[in-house]
């Protein structure tokens, strides 16, 4: 009999996925001693939390979001194929209507204009009686953090950063080009290269000037490189223009990177004084051959690229 009571005074697996012991300021405690990003909305979507964590990953101070609803587009969610999931299929609407949980892979939009992959997950929220209240999502920033920042240790160590946008600069990059060439004609390792010029820069700098059009630039290095395998690289080969080195790829592995950089890239902006700055890319995508040298495979690869702003830009050629 004590048995069967205890029983029905143990709540339902996922009723809440906050601990009920947790409230108020212990709640806000717990969700900012997360390393995850945390927050939580109502059924409207009114954004009710918003963790330490979330600050940390998406740019965004709890000031800036709380009180706002997601469906404002605040964080321009895309998933894989470019849809905006905000105004659209939004994971937690989606939760709420369903009343079971989702993970999936999305990038949002960082407040210094690039885009960051982040692994969701949603759960809904239940009162006492098991009605939904709201929903809670959880995202983990999944570019290679660390990878990067030892990278960027060790390239400031070495004079091979790039100042302006934190990538290797052209010197590193030719090295590692070199390096992984001879591997490929040594072990017959695949390479891909992907050479990527951002449309139209002149008239981004003539309308708002060379500080805006860095900003511009470093927002689309991260971008690039936040979204890049960790052990590919992705530098600043000049100016406007970037080189991807793609190691172990084949034809399609490489066309779906290319395509990546460059969808991830349009979905990018900067916002500055209340107005978005955007741009999109060219790419010029090639597979090393045998006998290629690092200036011929380049240049093949550069070829490509202006295929591609001949066509009207923002594409890839492969």
């Amino acid at each position: 009999m004590n048995d069967e009571k205890n029983a029905e005074s143990v709540p339902a697996i996922g009723a809440n996925p906050v601990p009920d012991f947790l409230s108020g300021d212990q709640l806000s405690g717990f969700l900012d001693s997360l390393w995850d990003g945390v927050y939580l909305v109502d059924r409207e979507r009114t954004i009710l939390h918003w963790n330490k964590g979330a600050e940390r990953i998406s740019g965004f101070t709890a000031r800036e979001i709380v009180g706002r609803h997601c469906f404002e587009n605040l964080l321009k969610h895309i998933d894989h194929a470019g849809c905006n999931l905000c105004t659209g299929a939004c994971p937690l609407s989606r939760c709420m209507a369903e009343g079971a949980g989702a993970a999936e892979e999305v990038y949002l939009h960082h407040k210094l204009g690039h885009r960051v992959p982040v692994a969701v997950r949603t759960l809904p929220r239940r009162d006492a009686r098991g009605e939904i209240t709201g929903a809670i999502e959880i995202f983990t920033d999944r570019s290679s953090l660390s990878s990067a920042q030892e990278r960027i240790n060790q390239l400031e160590t070495l004079a091979y950063l790039d100042p302006l946008t934190g990538l290797a600069n052209r010197r590193y990059t030719e090295i590692f080009l070199r390096a992984h060439l001879s591997e490929m004609k040594r072990y017959r390792w695949p390479l891909g290269v992907v050479f990527m010029d951002v449309d139209d820069f002149k008239s981004v700098n003539d309308r708002h000037g060379h500080d805006r059009g860095d900003r511009l630039l470093r927002a689309l290095g991260l971008t690039l490189s936040s979204n890049a395998r960790h052990y590919d690289l992705v530098g600043r080969w000049g100016g406007e223009e970037f080189l991807a080195v793609l190691v172990n790829v084949d034809q399609n592995e490489l066309a779906s990177i290319a395509e990546k950089f460059r969808f991830l890239v349009e979905q990018s902006a900067l916002r500055e004084e209340g107005n978005l700055l955007a741009a999109t890319l060219s790419c010029g995508a090639i597979m090393a051959h045998s006998d290629d040298t690092m200036d011929s495979l380049v240049k093949r690869a550069d070829g490509l690229m202006y295929r591609a702003k001949r066509a009207g830009g923002n594409r890839v050629v492969l």
